[in-house]
């Protein structure tokens, strides 16, 4: 019997998840590849172009020479431009050997996680979640335990639900706001609370994830790091892909304690050393120059949120909230399971999603992927026309199931 060669596959990578994301929205172009016209809602990518003065800044880097290494932890030009935009933005001071910049917010999330957590560890993740951090912290050997908060709550996890859910082997505690998948923002206020019971605890980290800060509908975005006292056990990871439209430059970074950035330059170089030396030009540019481009991609995702949620509230059963940030919404779709159109039967938010891409030519990703199995993401970064359509397409391909 000839030997298997995928049996040597490690048991870690056997055990991941692939992302729920990127398998909905293979599976929507694999069937527009067959000619059907499939409108996918399913990739967290706003739909805008690069503001054209950081393409340009890109291509002057690159007449000017950028096209060498970059040290590991980044330029110094764009961690004065991040240490410039935490102090304008967020009022926290920053020194540059406190600044790591990656090769996007994923990996700045992966090179914390390396860096913190031991096999045992337990890391406490507020539910719905982003996909890849319950992988991410497998694969570390980290125990995820999850805090869940549903719709009722505008899916916002309470202080005294952290507080129940830490324990002498926590390590971290990792949430985004605005979030991904669910859209919600939290205040000052809720954060100041989370705080206050993780301040009780020396040997916390807080990873806050603040990718989507610049798409908030509520005014200023706090952050955790700003309460007193959190600065010091905080990392915030943010980049460029979702403010400023930049998704392919693929351009991350971590803020937080020179201990911690450390610990995450030292994984850094083991794994892809310093980004790109021209996208790390233009994005200290994009930092420092005219921030209206990203305030009128703000301004189109609220008006794209109040027409989505306006048409889903029109279907019968659905549970929709009013989400204050990212371009997602995440209803509850549980009214429908158990319901059948005579041919397909939907028994969860799996279903529904593979249901709707093949009947309604519309790609979503089922809640069960973020930890919430009654709900769906539905992205909004796609055209007005486009959203209108496709909601329509679900709302026919609804009413069908009784």
């Amino acid at each position: 019997m000839a030997f298997d060669l995928k049996l040597m596959v490690a048991d870690k990578i056997q055990e991941m998840t692939e992302s729920a994301t990127i398998r909905m929205a293979q599976k929507a172009r694999e069937l527009a590849s067959k000619g059907v016209n499939v409108i996918s809602l399913s990739l967290g990518e706003p739909d805008f172009d690069t503001p054209e003065h950081i393409k340009e800044a890109a291509i002057d880097g690159l007449h000017k020479g950028m096209t060498k290494y970059t040290p590991v932890s980044g330029t110094m030009e764009l961690k004065n431009a991040i240490i410039r935009k935490m102090k304008r933005d967020s009022q926290l001071e920053y020194q540059p050997n406190q600044i790591v910049i990656s090769n996007g917010a994923k990996q700045s999330i992966f090179n914390l996680c390396t860096a913190i957590i031991d096999p045992g560890d337990e890391v406490v993740v507020f539910a719905p979640y982003w996909v890849s951090y319950y992988e991410i912290i497998k694969f570390c050997y980290g125990s995820p335990v999850i805090v869940s908060a549903g719709i009722e709550k505008d899916f916002k996890v309470s202080a005294e639900q952290v507080a129940a859910a830490i324990t002498d082997k926590t390590r971290m505690v990792i949430f985004s706001s605005p979030c991904n998948p669910t859209g919600s923002v939290f205040t000052k206020e809720e954060l100041t609370a989370i705080a206050e019971v993780i301040k009780k605890h020396d040997n916390i980290v807080v990873v806050s994830d603040e990718i989507y800060e610049y798409i908030n509908f509520q005014g200023h975005h706090a952050s955790i790091a700003s309460v007193e006292g959190m600065q010091e056990r905080t990392a915030v990871v943010n980049g460029f892909s979702k403010g400023f439209s930049m998704t392919g430059w693929r351009l991350g970074f971590m803020a937080g304690p020179a201990w911690l950035a450390s610990a995450c330059d030292k994984v850094q170089g083991q794994v892809t050393s310093g980004a790109a030396s021209f996208s790390q030009h233009a994005a200290a540019i994009g930092l420092d120059s005219d921030m209206s481009p990203t305030f009128e991609m703000t301004k189109a995702f609220k008006q794209r949120r109040d027409l989505v949620i306006e048409r889903l509230k029109s279907i019968p059963g659905l549970i929709v909230n009013n989400p204050q940030g990212a371009f997602y919404v995440f209803p509850d779709v549980s009214y429908y399971f158990g319901k059948t159109d005579g041919v397909n039967t939907i028994q969860n938010a799996d279903d529904f999603a593979e249901v709707m891409l093949a009947e309604a030519h519309v790609g979503t990703v089922s809640g069960s992927a973020f930890g919430a199995d009654q709900c769906i993401r539905i992205s909004y970064a796609a055209s007005e026309a486009d959203l209108i359509e496709a909601i329509d397409r679900l709302k026919n391909c609804l009413s069908k199931f009784h």
